[in-house]
């Protein structure tokens, strides 16, 4: 299916879901309450952490610490949540009042604890990765890492007439691209497409860390390639799952624990 139908796809489940609407307190509690563990989960999973999911749920639904587990760990759990919070916050108001203080609250949050001296802070010096045909990339120039963050803005806010999932998709790859943090850019990134989804009406899209190879390779086809396709195609899927869970939930009085 081309990416024009499954965008289709998406917007049918969307106005579904609009339907339901408005939810009760109650039922936005239940989602969230799924969501805050399934995105956490996940999203610090794929940078390496070994919590699962019930571990996840224990943390943050009981507030219990998980025995053999580093401090650092059990941080990057919490720290998600409260950036969850967070950028639940700042989808209540227009992108074009997005600021770079924004995404680097974010930062500083989901390093708090953990690495004082980085957290919400732009880094200093150059950072490399081995790409997977053995040639070394180097990202954004620190030097030029503001003037790279000024004109993400400007990309952003000339956005608003392209459709939000690929707005979403775009601004966590070009955040990716970008690197301005010396860790956390993956969390940070996918926090800010989930911002934009959200801010747009739509459930936040959970990329699944069985799926880590698929996206680490979708987002470098892109960044060498030049082919946005395999990455906006994962979202999509990601975003319906989703919009499936959302739908079945608030049609069948599931109640998640």
């Amino acid at each position: 299916m081309d990416l024009k139908s499954e965008l289709l796809e998406i917007d049918k489940l969307k106005a579904e879901l609009d339907l339901l609407r408005p939810l009760s307190l109650k039922q936005l509690q239940n989602l969230k309450r799924l969501f805050d563990v399934d995105f956490t989960y996940n999203s610090t999973a794929i940078e390496g952490n070994t919590y699962n999911l019930q571990e996840t749920r224990i943390v943050l639904l009981e507030g219990i610490t998980i025995g053999g587990k580093s401090a650092r760990e059990h941080l990057e759990i919490v720290n998600h949540k409260e950036a969850i919070d967070y950028i639940e916050k700042l989808s209540k108001k227009n992108l074009s009042g997005f600021t770079r203080n924004d995404i680097l609250n974010i930062h500083h949050l989901i390093l708090k604890g953990i690495d004082t001296e980085n957290a919400g802070i732009f880094r200093k010096v150059p950072v490399y990765i081995r790409l997977k045909n053995g040639t070394i990339h180097k990202f954004c120039d620190p030097l030029k890492i503001l003037d790279e963050m000024d004109n993400y803005f400007n990309w952003l806010f000339s956005k608003k007439e392209e459709h939000p999932v690929l707005i979403a998709a775009e601004a966590h790859t070009k955040l990716v691209s970008i690197h301005p943090f010396i860790d956390g850019n993956g969390r940070t990134a996918r926090l800010i497409m989930n911002l934009i989804l959200i801010r747009y009406g739509f459930p936040p899209a959970v990329i699944k860390v069985s799926l880590r190879n698929e996206y680490l390779d979708a987002i470098e086809n892109w960044q060498q390639n030049n082919d946005e396709i395999p990455f906006k195609k994962l979202l999509i899927a990601s975003l319906k799952e989703s919009l499936e869970i959302y739908l079945d939930t608030l049609k069948n009085n599931i109640i998640w624990k």
